[in-house]
């Protein structure tokens, strides 16, 4: 693992998958700017790292991370329109090419129940747990919850947990789609590495980048859109390399070799 022991988010190559580690375990991982921007610049640098094919994102100690810092957030009314415009979107999150999985070991809470639903799945401990939090803080469903958690859990459930700030134990999480995987026994961050892992190393970067963007591009969309843009999509991918790579790895019952993402800036065909 990478970063001194003061470091904000750690870095760890697992193979081709990368782990990201909130690290302020004292604090349950509470959000900072500090923290953000490290962890924004990890995702970016893993984004065109052709030896990163998926990303796992988990917390030390007891916590995901337990939202905003409520320390600096007591200060937030001295703060100038300026000084709170954020450096990156904060969603970054959700324009990494590559399989970003979110490996809840404890609370998750506000913001960072948040970072979790950026993820594109979640594995969960025994002891994760979500709590929405923004109407006991006097806030409101932040950066864009209300969009992505009717998605997750449906509208009534989404009302219920933005209203309410409930907190949702591991075993009701996982019943309602906030967890995609619940890890029973054993680590959930090698659970969460064990699957990406395969992803990495059995499944095309160009496919699941595709497809990810296929997802997010027809979520609001009729289906004979999406018809109409995978029709166009597949002619890219019959004239893709991946795709005879795919058969024959099949055929010749080995592992496939596919290509890595080109760089955001290439002007290749993703």
């Amino acid at each position: 693992m990478t970063g001194a022991p003061g470091e904000l988010v750690l870095a760890d190559h697992r193979g081709p998958v990368l782990v990201l580690t909130f690290n302020r375990p004292a604090k349950l991982n509470a959000w900072t700017d500090e923290l953000e921007d490290r962890y924004f610049e990890l995702l970016d640098a893993a984004e065109d790292d052709p030896g990163v094919r998926a990303v796992v994102v988990t917390g030390a100690g007891r916590g995901f991370c337990a939202g905003a810092d409520l320390q600096r957030l007591r200060a937030i009314g001295e703060v100038s329109e300026a000084d709170r415009a954020p450096r990156r979107p904060r969603d970054l999150p959700l324009t990494l090419r590559k399989p970003l999985i979110g490996a809840i070991n404890g609370v998750a809470a506000g913001l960072g129940m948040v970072e979790a639903l950026y993820c594109d799945l979640r594995f969960g401990s025994p002891s994760a747990r979500f709590t929405t939090a923004f109407a006991q803080r006097g806030l409101i469903a932040e950066y864009g919850i209300s969009w992505l958690l009717p998605r997750l859990v449906g509208h009534s459930r989404a009302t219920d947990l933005l209203l309410s700030s409930r907190m949702v134990e591991a075993e009701e999480a996982f019943r309602i789609g906030l967890l995609d995987h619940l890890v029973p026994t054993g680590s959930v961050v090698d659970a969460a590495v064990a699957y990406a892992t395969d992803l990495a190393t059995l499944c095309s970067p160009a496919s699941m980048a595709t497809i990810k963007g296929q997802l997010s591009n027809d979520a609001d969309g009729t289906y004979a859109d999406s018809v109409t843009r995978a029709e166009g999509l597949m002619l890219q991918a019959f004239r893709g390399s991946d795709l005879v790579e795919g058969v024959a790895s099949h055929l010749d019952k080995r592992p496939p070799t596919f290509r890595s993402l080109p760089v955001r800036s290439s002007d290749d065909p993703v």
